[in-house]
């Protein structure tokens, strides 16, 4: 290698040298994190270190700037990149942000699986569907995020893994989530409660009626929870 092309290459921590004024929270696991996540691909010295290029500072540049301004997940930007690498023609990312963003507030919910139950996936599948480590998934596992029934994972489990591997690109791990997943068994408890009245009841479809109580208290809760979560960073990001 000449000498100035080896000048044009730059280590992880050079990398994160030239990053860290416009994104302070990014961090080095953070940049292997979007490479294993095949979102950047720098090269490799003879003996193993990581060379990053121009082109692959601009790239995490993008990356870095389409979840902090447009809350884009990884998944829609490795996408987007896919695309863009193909010469394909697409919209700007602002469109696709509105298109998953609620009207108001800061936080938005995804959709779920309306049937999670009727979704069957092996250990395999749901790591290679997620990009899951599978240590990462045992500690899901351990931490009672994600369960299989009979063998298998549903379509929840499928929607906690993914969303725990989206939040990992921010620094999140799988004992960090413990947190929501005590605020939602509490909510459970209270849902419950709820319908433990018309579960009790002996009259024909008296389960059916307390699924459908059930489902609706859940939806509202969620509501709730996320304008709880949005007037709370709105008080906290605000200037």
């Amino acid at each position: 290698m000449s000498a100035s092309a080896a000048r044009a290459h730059m280590s992880i921590g050079e990398v994160l040298g030239l990053l860290s004024a416009d994104f302070p929270d990014v961090t080095v696991s953070k940049i292997r994190f979007l490479e294993s996540e095949g979102l950047i691909e720098p090269e490799r010295s003879p003996s193993g270190y990581r060379r990053f290029g121009p082109g692959d500072v601009e790239r995490l540049r993008f990356i870095l700037t389409a979840q902090r301004d447009h809350y884009l997940p990884l998944r829609v930007i490795k996408e987007h990149l896919d695309a863009a690498g193909r010469g394909e023609t697409l919209p700007p990312l602002e469109a696709r942000a509105r298109r998953r963003r609620e009207p108001r507030g800061l936080v938005a919910t995804d959709s779920v699986y309306e049937d999670a139950g009727d979704v069957r996936l092996t250990r395999r599948q749901l790591l290679d569907t997620t990009g899951v480590d599978p240590e990462v998934l045992t500690e899901l596992e351990e931490f009672g995020l994600v369960s299989r029934t009979g063998g298998q994972y549903d379509g929840d489990a499928l929607t906690v893994a993914r969303a725990a591997a989206e939040l990992r690109a921010f620094g999140f791990e799988a004992r960090h989530l413990r947190a929501v997943k005590a605020a939602a068994d509490r909510e459970i408890g209270l849902i419950e409660a709820a319908v433990a009245p018309t579960l009790r009841q002996r009259s024909p479809g008296a389960h059916g009626r307390a699924a459908e109580t059930a489902k609706e208290i859940a939806s509202l809760s969620l509501k709730l929870h996320a304008a709880l979560v949005s007037s709370g960073l709105r008080a906290a990001l605000d200037p």
